[in-house]
């Protein structure tokens, strides 16, 4: 029985790394697929209008998916700092492996918020361009704002990552 516990304690600095790269990926991922989904909904409906302004939506939609690609970068450097990715193993303790964890979740959070309001605020942008294709550029520049938020967390998450001694 004590055995299996100490393999247990062994490995259970990887698997809390191996948790906090998948909510850094999942939630990430999941706050850009809604925010995306968000973002078609208003386009498909200035397209049903004008199918000409598909060029200037698809800028706009494409905003919301940078937040899954921040969290899947997130959790190739979690997964790296914790020796997963094969190459030479490396001992991850039970702090470690938490230190791995909580240093995912500032992109796990804000990536899946910021996703959502970034593609509310790509699908008003969007409904803006039907009327105003001229103003592309403010239209950009209002969703690029709640980026910023991604953007710092991500940086926050990499500053966490990298503060973490292994082996």
């Amino acid at each position: 029985m004590e055995s299996i516990l100490a393999t247990m304690a062994d490995q259970l600095g990887p698997v809390l790394a191996m948790l906090g790269a998948a909510l850094a990926a999942g939630y990430a991922g999941s706050g850009s697929a809604m925010g995306i989904g968000i973002a078609n909904e208003a386009a498909a409906g200035i397209m049903t209008e004008d199918p000409k302004k598909f060029g200037l939506a698809l800028i706009l939609l494409a905003l919301p998916g940078t937040q899954g690609i921040y969290g899947l970068l997130t959790a190739f450097f979690a997964i790296q700092k914790a020796g997963l990715l094969g190459g030479a193993g490396v001992h991850v303790s039970v702090w470690q492996g938490l230190g791995i964890f909580f240093a995912c979740l500032p992109i796990a959070v804000a990536g899946y918020y910021s996703a959502i309001y970034q593609g509310k605020s790509s699908a008003a942008t969007i409904l803006m361009i039907a009327k105003r294709p001229e103003e592309i550029g403010k239209a950009v520049i209002l969703p690029a704002m709640v980026e910023t938020y991604a953007v710092l967390a991500l940086l926050m998450s990499i500053i966490l990552l990298n503060s973490i001694k292994i082996g």
